[in-house]
């Protein structure tokens, strides 16, 4: 069956690792290009010399098609793309901005680009910004989240049906049966982070790691409104926020709270009380760590199951 996901990226199955802070370095990447699908270094906690080494490194480890995910609004994006552009990148992910102030130049420079949106509004902007693919990412979704709060079941059909460009699921998709069932409500391809975060191949701590894959439900919530609507693991941070953010508190006493670098605290250096643990509502269902090929591998055989049990 045609697939314009994977023709677009080259890539043998439409599956695509979330470019995740502090989860998704090149070891990631290139683990999951490796076994066909499309991995990604998120560069939105990088410096441009780190995401170099980054580049370099997942060069020499694979020969197969990979990306980079970049925030529009880190605060060296343009020095990020006057790199990446230099290291002769082909595919890009970009978020957490306006699409139409960077596409041309990306698109000049030879790459593909997609652009995630949380809403059918912004899926029809980022088409008329000349973007390759539109990624739909749910409200169930770990990390920084769209403030429509809108699930994926939801989202996903009304985006296809909003834009003409092919569209990746995402937000709480960590089986094949979840990617079949993406494609049913019209998407081609998914993306998936919180599976990938929790893999052996991640850089994220072990402690977060072991922290995930012992959640049960309902232990995610989503927090920080009133900075960047973000889903967390519901630590002594996380209660402390959630605290704040019911008496009233403003921006400044949330960022005071978190403290610096709360991220890379929580997810990079293990912190699991003090730091901000950021992880989609799917890790619940996630109780083991494993390398990117056998998760890879249960996901195809999962899809092909699920598409032969509804064949009948």
């Amino acid at each position: 069956m045609k697939n314009r996901i994977k023709e677009i990226f080259g890539i043998e199955y439409p599956v695509i690792a979330g470019g995740m802070a502090w989860c998704s370095g090149w070891r990631l990447a290139a683990a999951v290009s490796n076994a066909g699908g499309l991995g990604l270094i998120g560069a939105g906690t990088m410096t441009v010399d780190l995401l170099r080494e980054h580049i370099q490194k997942i060069k020499a480890a694979t020969n197969k098609p990979w990306g980079i995910n970049l925030p529009l609004m880190y605060p060296q994006i343009d020095s990020l793309i006057d790199m990446i552009i230099d290291e002769g990148c082909k595919i890009v992910f970009t978020s957490a901005g306006n699409p139409k102030t960077y596409t041309k130049r990306l698109h000049d420079a030879g790459m593909k680009v997609a652009h995630v949106v949380s809403s059918s509004k912004f899926a029809r902007k980022s088409e008329e910004a000349g973007v390759d693919v539109i990624v739909a990412e749910g409200f169930e979704a770990g990390g920084h989240n769209g403030r429509e709060e809108t699930t994926t079941m939801c989202l996903i059909p009304q985006v296809c049906a909003a834009t003409s460009l092919p569209v990746v699921a995402a937000g709480g998709i960590a089986s094949g049966q979840a990617c079949l069932a993406a494609q049913v409500l019209g998407a081609e391809g998914v993306q998936i982070g919180t599976l990938f975060a929790l893999s052996e191949e991640s850089s994220a701590a072990d402690a977060f790691k072991q922290r995930c894959t012992n959640l049960a439900e309902g232990d995610t919530m989503l927090c920080l409104k009133k900075l960047s609507p973000s889903r967390l693991v519901k630590n002594q941070l996380y209660q402390r926020l959630a605290e704040a953010e019911a008496r009233g508190a403003d921006g400044e006493e949330l960022l005071n709270i978190l403290g610096p670098k709360s991220t890379r605290r929580g997810i990079f250096l293990g912190d699991i009380d003090n730091g901000e643990l950021e992880i989609g509502q799917i890790a619940s269902a996630i109780k083991k760590i494993e390398p990117v090929e056998t998760i890879m591998k249960r996901l195809v055989e999962e899809y092909e199951q699920a598409l032969q049990r509804l064949r009948g």
